[in-house]
């Protein structure tokens, strides 16, 4: 081997290219995006924890408070006259056979809209204003119907003397509002409805109060992708068999 020879192995062997140019570095690159990589990961993990704090605050049963402007108003209830076989009982008629909770949330045009704390509950009613939210009942002289609405959570409540299947648009006959295919409430516009992640595809009236489901309901464009919900009601009117007045 010459000396020359060996000279080039030399030069090989540093690194170095014919001409003078260095080898390319890979790992550079590779780990310059791996950087990026876990760095995004940090800050997206930071802002959902950060977003799961400030969506975390619950109401007073347990369910994030819908910080969104109210469909209609809970005073459209109906003052005590049966509807759809269902009554309004007063709190020494409450009498619970089957006791279950439904969420329901409610796209107009894109924009969430809520129904209010005291929907089917008949006037007058038990304004309690506590720490974590508004809570409504009905009052000593008041009703409250089967289908109802206790806080600002988009919470049906069923509380039946029996047990059957009741519909969305029962709890919207209770309420005084009207439901259908073209309008919810006071919004018009073509309804597509959600139960369970599934298009439901009837009549909105149709859809069952089921025990947990969740229920989303869209009018007009755009239409929201359905928004999984998991709750668990607590509190006042969390359990039981007898009146949620009496918490038991």
């Amino acid at each position: 081997m010459t000396e020359s020879d060996q000279g080039s192995l030399d030069a090989s062997d540093d690194g170095a290219y014919e001409g003078g140019e260095q080898p390319p570095r890979l790992w550079i690159p590779i780990v310059a995006l791996i950087t990026v990589i876990v760095l995004a990961g940090i800050f997206l993990g930071l802002w959902l924890t950060r977003g799961s704090a400030t969506n975390a605050s619950s109401g007073p049963e347990g369910v994030p408070i819908e910080n969104a402007p109210n469909l209609a108003s809970a005073a459209s209830t109906l003052s005590g006259a049966p509807v759809d076989g269902i009554t309004c009982r007063t709190s020494s008629q409450q009498v619970v056979k089957e006791h279950l909770h439904v969420h329901v949330v409610i796209f107009v045009r894109g924009k969430e809209e809520r129904i209010p704390a005291g929907a089917g509950i008949a006037a007058p009613r038990l304004d309690e204003h506590f720490s974590d939210g508004l809570f409504v009942d009905n009052s000593f002289k008041g009703c409250l119907y089967w289908l109802h609405v206790h806080a600002n959570d988009g919470i049906i409540h069923v509380e039946s003397p029996y047990v059957r299947v009741f519909t969305l648009g029962q709890f919207f006959d209770v309420w005084h509002q009207p439901l259908g295919p073209d309008r919810v409430g006071p919004a018009t516009g073509k309804v597509v409805a959600y139960e369970n992640g599934k298009r439901f595809g009837g009549n909105p009236r149709d859809i069952p109060l089921s025990a947990q489901a969740v229920i989303q309901i869209d009018v007009g464009q755009p239409v929201v992708p359905f928004q999984p919900v998991q709750f668990n009601v607590k509190g006042l009117c969390g359990s039981g068999t007898r009146g949620c007045a009496a918490g038991s």
